[in-house]
């Protein structure tokens, strides 16, 4: 029976390398001479680092202009609020989504079910699985996904015969 997987997974060497070239362009910008501003990585959480809260939406925006250029989709981060660490500092965290949450699996599913197609849709974890007679059918599932969800980019792998 043929079957796909449609996952929420980011490409992480994508995402390393756009944080290298915003770190990189923080520490040659004139206006950020003198100041501690950055972002690290920690496996699926980012943090970005500046001297104020203007400082700190600098950063946020070069990193997400790097991210597009590298092609991460800026969908894929969740955005926290600026916490205040020492005097003026701040520091935000930014998440990078990764599997799809369990309401929106929920979403989908039901999306699928109310389709009318004639497909068998079960969520596996942080994946959903999709299962049908015919590949046109799947096909059809596909688009359907792209266009009504939009909360997360999707991937679609193990396309099966």
């Amino acid at each position: 029976m043929p079957s796909f997987d449609a996952v929420c997974k980011p490409n992480m060497v994508e995402v390393r390398n756009a944080l290298d070239q915003a770190n990189k362009e923080i520490t040659n910008r004139f206006d950020f001479k003198g100041s501690d501003a950055r972002v690290e990585q920690k496996e699926f959480e980012l943090t970005a680092f500046a001297d104020d809260e203007f400082k700190l939406g600098q950063v946020r925006d070069v990193l997400t202009a790097k991210m597009a250029k590298r092609g991460v989709d800026v969908r894929l981060l969740d955005i926290g609020k600026p916490e205040k660490i020492s005097g003026d500092k701040q520091k935000q965290s930014i998440k990078v989504r990764n599997g799809i949450e369990s309401t929106l699996a929920k979403k989908m599913v039901a999306l699928l079910k109310e389709s009318k197609l004639k497909l068998n849709a079960s969520i596996q974890g942080d994946t959903v699985r999709v299962a049908g007679a015919k590949k046109d059918t799947l096909q059809e599932a596909i688009a359907l996904l792209r266009t009504q969800i939009t909360e997360v980019p999707l991937t679609f792998e193990n396309f099966r015969d």
